[in-house]
């Protein structure tokens, strides 16, 4: 897995972070997720910007889950975004779970 840059993420939040492949989510990309930390914004996921089981952070999509599924950065193809946006609104339960740290992934 790639790591993140340094600035926001520490040796502890970057352990937590779990990459969910297609084969589980049965989308066309990796999903990385993690708990909340340290952060200052609301629930969000990366979506590797490459398909298959690859997760690529450089240049990652990041995608808010509440209130409503949203791209709040990068960029993904019009149908690789509403496959994403549809799967975060039908899992935003979970996801929200793993965020809050009362799940593993």
């Amino acid at each position: 897995m790639d790591t993140l840059p340094r600035t926001d993420q520490s040796d502890d939040e970057l352990f937590e972070m779990s990459d969910l492949y297609p084969r589980r989510t049965g989308l066309p990309m990796t999903v990385w997720v993690s708990p909340r930390g340290h952060a200052r914004h609301d629930a969000r996921i990366k979506v590797s910007p490459v398909g298959g089981n690859r997760m690529v952070l450089d240049g990652c999509a990041v995608v808010a889950i509440r209130p409503e599924p949203r791209l709040v950065e990068g960029r993904l193809a019009g149908e690789d975004l509403e496959v994403v946006l549809r799967w975060v609104a039908l899992n935003s339960e979970t996801l929200i779970g793993l965020w809050e740290g009362e799940l593993d992934a």
